[in-house]
């Protein structure tokens, strides 16, 4: 993730102005609001933040700068399991993967050296000039697996 809020104004206006874009107070306002976000929103959920600050702003404009940050390197997109597309800050300097509840739709990221030695490793001996990865793992949380069996279903939440 960008260190500060300086860090990703200044890589946005590069990346926009390379491109021939500004940088207007609606860009401004939906990245502000993107950077601020903890987790992995989607586009609704991100939306929905973004309309408590600035009701006038429509989905489609969310939708394009969401686009701009990702075509731009410094979000990224997942899709968890076939569900709607998630985002994140992109951090160039730290790899993380992810656990996904399928009971809650909680997202946890996790970083575990030894596995990422391994997968080098599996990919060296059959001759893989491996670029990036990601690894998902699906399961339930750990709220989810002490609940009593029969209770109430959590709500969904959106990690």
């Amino acid at each position: 993730m960008p260190e500060t809020r300086d860090d990703w104004e200044e890589r946005l206006k590069e990346y926009l102005s390379a491109n021939d874009l500004r940088l207007t107070r609606q860009r401004h306002l939906i990245a502000e609001a993107f950077f601020e976000t903890d987790g992995h929103p989607n586009i609704d959920e991100l939306y929905l933040r973004v309309r408590r600050r600035a009701p006038h702003i429509g989905q489609a404009t969310v939708y394009r700068t969401l686009r701009l940050l990702v075509d731009s390197g410094l979000a990224a997109s997942s899709r968890f399991g076939g569900a709607a597309t998630r985002y994140e800050a992109s951090d160039e300097d730290s790899h993380h993967d992810h656990m996904i509840c399928t009971e809650c739709g909680s997202i946890t990221e996790f970083n575990n050296e030894a596995i990422e030695r391994l997968q080098e490793e599996v990919a060296r001996k059959h001759g893989f000039a491996m670029h990036s990865h990601k690894m998902e793992l699906y399961g339930l949380c750990r709220k989810c697996s002490e609940r009593e069996p029969g209770s109430p279903e959590p709500p969904k939440e959106a990690r």
